[in-house]
């Protein structure tokens, strides 16, 4: 039997064939979905220019050339991107903008996936008076918007890269505990639910054994798909100068030190712009191919 026979196997022999045979059908479902891959493109360009960025950034991005002779160079050559007003070379500045950038990504993932999983799963599998302080809290951070809300935090907290992510993070759960409660409500009186709390499981091993890995997957395709409103939120805060201050090579602070100049130099602010839109986009698409692969309902 090959590999691909063994993944592919319809009477899987274990608990771990029956998983990796699950994946790699993902995977290939995926990789059917040609848009998704470029998506996915994108993200990996993303990770390996954040990861090599000391190695293959041309120029330093804090220290600037001459400013007489140096200072607001077009595209060339010597700089693909341009340069800045403080005789910075553009281009490097963006590539080790994207560290921020995927740091934030990642943090903000970390911390708001997991508070919106556990207070989604635990109002939707206890419901009562459990179910109602837990969704009226959730329907007052859903009330306001999401860059108002972090600025409102960010403003409380101080501004800083540090406090950008906090505030981002605190913003971005609601959603994922609504789509936690609405799976957790589908399943809580299922069969196995019933047969484990026969054998006497506790509700938190139910909660984290059973239910949260049933709705991991619509999770995982919202937080996907909320990757782009993360990263424009905390570009938005740069821009106000309430994300990364001077002189990291953020891209919304990028952008605001730009827009001064966008009519003759336009490539101070357009470069750092472009950025954001190329990681935005692919985030969606590969939001969107992931929702087509674990997400029943929205099959076609």
């Amino acid at each position: 039997m090959t590999r691909t026979e063994w993944l592919l196997s319809e009477e899987p022999a274990s608990r771990r064939q029956a998983r990796l045979g699950q994946a790699y059908r993902t995977w290939l479902a995926l990789k059917a979905n040609r848009l998704a891959m470029v998506g996915l493109g994108l993200v990996l360009a993303l990770i390996a220019v954040a990861i090599l960025a000391p190695w293959i950034a041309p120029h330093d991005p804090i220290v600037g050339g001459d400013l007489r002779a140096d200072r607001l160079l077009p595209p060339s050559w010597a700089h693909p991107m341009g340069t800045d007003d403080l005789a910075r070379d553009i281009l490097s500045r963006v590539i080790h903008g994207s560290r921020l950038t995927l740091m934030v990504v990642v943090l903000v993932a970390v911390i708001a996936t997991p508070i919106g999983l556990a207070i989604g799963t635990t109002a939707g599998y206890f419901g009562g008076w459990v179910d109602t302080v837990l969704m009226r809290a959730t329907d007052i951070f859903l009330a306001f918007p999401r860059l108002i809300l972090a600025l409102a935090f960010v403003a409380a907290l101080g501004p800083g890269i540090e406090n950008a992510i906090i505030a981002i993070a605190l913003t971005s759960w609601p959603p994922y505990a609504r789509l936690a409660r609405a799976e957790t409500l589908t399943i809580r009186d299922s069969d196995f639910i019933n047969a484990a709390r026969l054998q006497g499981a506790s509700a938190p091993r139910i909660l984290w054994g059973h239910v949260t890995p049933l709705c991991l997957s619509s999770v995982i395709v919202r937080v996907t798909l909320d990757m782009a409103g993360i990263i424009l939120t905390a570009a938005g805060l740069g821009f106000l100068g309430l994300g990364a201050q001077p002189p990291q090579p953020e891209w919304g602070a990028m952008i605001a030190g730009g827009r001064r100049f966008i009519i003759d130099q336009w490539w101070v602010a357009t470069m750092p712009g472009l950025a954001i839109f190329a990681v935005s986009l692919g985030f969606n698409l590969l939001g969107d191919g992931l929702r087509d692969v674990l997400d029943p309902k929205a099959r076609k």
